[in-house]
């Protein structure tokens, strides 16, 4: 005989005190069930509905109740729907409330009314619901102060270093944020009354999705945003920093500031601001001016109105296989000042996988072109003075394997080539990937703290144009190395030498 590991277990309604009448109509549900009409085993799920909100055990009452409902609601073939006129909402806006019933059983049902959770707004209905006939009533609702914006809520606080904080503790383990709006639907038959509670929600059509449905979501009336996550200034003359303003109410007034560190300088010191249509953004421009020195801080754009104040981005996530959600995060860029030596002034950069380095390049100072792979040839390279490939461009960049060569003769010819992060796992160039041979490992150092030893402290690319020591290497994300090459030509200088605690060093990183 095969063992069952719950052998000698009593997993019937009978272990819970009170629970056997409950199980005896749910047996004789299951026996006489009629897949053509399911609508006839719904007063015997209701007197067992009945029986479970009487159990003593609060676990199991919860959760049964739970489940039987969504089983009635299913067999008594009944549609109810919530769908709010717009996506979104903010504090103290007026809603449209389309609500929709459709009974599709035989039984009589009536829609005796509907409540606005948690604005515990009731609608008083009435309504005979006759086998599919199509109900619907619109109502205006106004969203109350004192609800939570719907962004996910494992990052409305700042976490640490790989933990979330979550000040909410009910909603742990929770794969998404409740939704912030729900409609009570209260329907009476001959049994007695029935009590659904649906999300609110909202649908458009897609020309090539049909129907979509997306979730109900209530926002700032005001959100801002900063271009760049990083701003580097190489200079001390201040620079054009433009803040993104986002209207999500109607006919709303406020000022625009940004925060910049102590030493830092700023002007204006606030712009007022008008929005007077929802979903309208405007582009505002403030002049920020660095330290003389070397320095690294963080601004922030916060918006003041009626005594509120607004200080977050929105990012929206929206794909096909999740639910669309608008992530609220603080809208704060960092800045630094580095007093770089620049070598150089012309960069051919070939995007790999994406990145932002080319952007970040500018902001330094250079003159930065992106080319089309396809198009490189040896004379077109001689104008750069320096060639850089994106983040794994031997990767996914499939022109890269036929102009091979081509960038080779550049180096070949005095170019200075860098080549960024790629995996050795589908190399397109499995052959010359540099101008020596060099043999790639899956040798890797992963914790990201693990000390850089500077193994040729006085060549020319630890001191010329800018120093590097291991004060560069301090807030490492993530690993220290991958990928490192097991062997290679004399041709080649290692120049870094790291170590996992306990383990070998390992050279030319």
């Amino acid at each position: 005989d095969k063992f069952n590991v719950f052998d000698g277990i009593d997993t019937s309604w009978t272990r819970i005190e009170g629970g056997a009448a409950i199980g005896d109509i749910l047996l004789q549900v299951e026996k006489d069930f009629d897949f053509r009409d399911p609508s006839k085993s719904v007063p015997q799920l209701v007197a067992a509905s009945k029986l479970i909100s009487q159990l003593e055990n609060e676990h199991w009452r919860l959760q049964k109740l739970a489940e039987i409902k969504e089983i009635i609601l299913a067999c008594s073939g009944m549609f109810l729907e919530a769908v709010a006129s717009e996506p979104s909402a903010s504090m103290d806006e007026q809603i449209k409330i389309n609500l929709e019933a459709i009974n599709r059983s035989s039984n009589d049902f009536v829609l005796k009314s509907a409540r606005i959770l948690p604005m515990e707004q009731d609608f008083l209905i009435g309504h005979n619901l006759t086998n599919n006939e199509v109900f619907r009533q619109e109502q205006v609702v106004e969203i109350q102060n004192g609800l939570n914006e719907t962004s996910p809520y494992w990052l409305e606080q700042q976490g640490s270093l790989g933990m979330y904080r979550v000040d909410r503790t009910e909603l742990i383990g929770s794969p998404l944020t409740q939704p912030p709006v729900k409609v009570e639907f209260v329907l009476g038959f001959e049994q007695g009354e029935l009590h659904f509670i649906k999300d609110l929600i909202y649908k458009y059509n897609d020309p090539v999705r049909g129907e979509v449905y997306q979730p109900f979501e209530i926002l700032p009336k005001f959100t801002s945003s900063i271009d760049s996550k990083v701003i580097i200034f190489n200079q001390k003359e201040s620079r054009e920093i433009p803040v993104s303003v986002q209207a999500h109410a109607n006919e709303i007034q406020g000022n625009l500031s940004l925060n910049v560190p102590e030493g830092w300088t700023v002007e204006p010191s606030g712009i007022d601001i008008h929005l007077s249509k929802k979903g309208e953004e405007k582009t505002l421009l403030f002049h920020v001016t660095p330290t003389e020195y070397q320095s690294e801080g963080t601004i922030s754009s916060i918006i003041t109105s009626e005594g509120m104040r607004f200080d977050k981005a929105i990012n929206t996530i929206d794909y096909e296989h999740i639910p669309k959600q608008e992530v609220l995060l603080p809208s704060s860029s960092k800045v630094v000042r580095l007093n770089l030596i620049k070598k150089g002034r012309k960069i051919a950069y070939i995007q790999g996988a994406g990145d932002e380095v080319p952007k970040y390049l500018r902001q330094i100072g250079y003159e930065v072109t992106e080319l089309d792979p396809n198009e490189i040839t040896t004379r077109s390279l001689k104008e750069y003075d320096a060639l850089i490939l994106g983040i794994r461009a031997y990767n996914t960049v499939d022109a890269l394997e036929q102009k091979q060569p081509v960038l080779l003769d550049y180096v070949k010819n005095g170019g200075n080539m860098i080549v960024q992060y790629n995996t050795n796992h589908r190399l397109l160039v499995k052959e010359n990937l540099a101008p020596y041979p060099m043999e790639l490992s899956r040798d890797r150092i992963t914790d990201e703290n693990s000390p850089v030893k500077l193994l040729a402290k006085n060549h020319e690319i630890l001191n010329a144009p800018n120093k590097i020591d291991k004060n560069d290497f301090e807030g490492w994300v993530q690993e220290r190395g991958l990928y490192f090459p097991d062997s290679w030509s004399s041709e080649f200088t290692p120049i870094l030498s790291m170590s996992d605690p306990g383990k070998e060093p390992m050279n030319g990183s």
